[in-house]
């Protein structure tokens, strides 16, 4: 174990004791941790292929109530999202913010936290509507219209979710399993995205009336 920490000001990532890891529930972790270590760019992806895939299954099933069936092309269409965009973009993202604000202190977990949610959020935004948006094949304007009746709800709706699991992430969890961490939140916070990048834009409904 970690000795425990010295100061007030400094949180302290958290580590299993080494006997857990001989216990047989924890076969999958250790494999996972060693395929991590050994492929952390595409283990990152194939976490985030899995969590928006779970994310948009759970939510066509459960909270969508128009009554459609079962859309595989959908989950296809978040899945690798998951995989070429957010695996990847939080891989780098994430790896860049913990080299230039190393540590644990309270005014360095809060700086991370802001610039994920004043930057990192609406980019990130913009690119899940934005590839949504070209895999389904709409036009500029229609991306547009999109951005301009969902971005805000998202960005909003992201603070109510991210700023206290973004807390806790960078305070203590691991740089190598932030993605891991996030993915385990998101997806029910892909549920959300999941409803809101399918569901039709205001401008888009008003064209249709007419």
């Amino acid at each position: 174990l970690n000795p425990p920490c010295s100061s007030i000001g400094t949180f302290r990532s958290v580590e299993l004791p080494r006997k857990t890891l001989k216990h047989p529930t924890m076969g999958l972790w250790t494999r996972y941790n060693a395929i991590l270590e050994a492929q952390p760019l595409l283990t990152k992806m194939c976490t985030s292929l899995v969590g928006f895939s779970a994310g948009d299954v759970l939510a066509q099933k459960f909270i969508n109530d128009d009554d459609a069936p079962y859309d595989p092309m959908r989950t296809i269409r978040l899945g690798s999202f998951g995989f070429l965009c957010h695996g990847s973009t939080g891989h780098f993202f994430y790896g860049l913010l913990d080299s230039k604000l190393p540590g644990t202190k309270p005014v360095t977990v809060a700086t991370k936290v802001l610039i994920d949610q004043t930057m990192w959020n609406p980019i990130f935004g913009c690119m899940f509507f934005g590839y949504l948006n070209a895999v389904e094949g709409k036009s500029w304007d229609q991306y547009v219209t999109k951005l301009k009746s969902d971005l805000k709800t998202a960005v909003m709706g992201s603070w109510a979710v991210w700023v206290p699991a973004h807390t806790i992430n960078f305070a203590f969890i691991p740089p190598s399993q932030r993605l891991l961490y996030i993915n385990s939140i998101q997806i029910g916070y892909n549920i959300f995205l999941s409803f809101l990048g399918n569901k039709k834009a205001d401008g888009e409904e008003e064209k249709k009336e007419e």
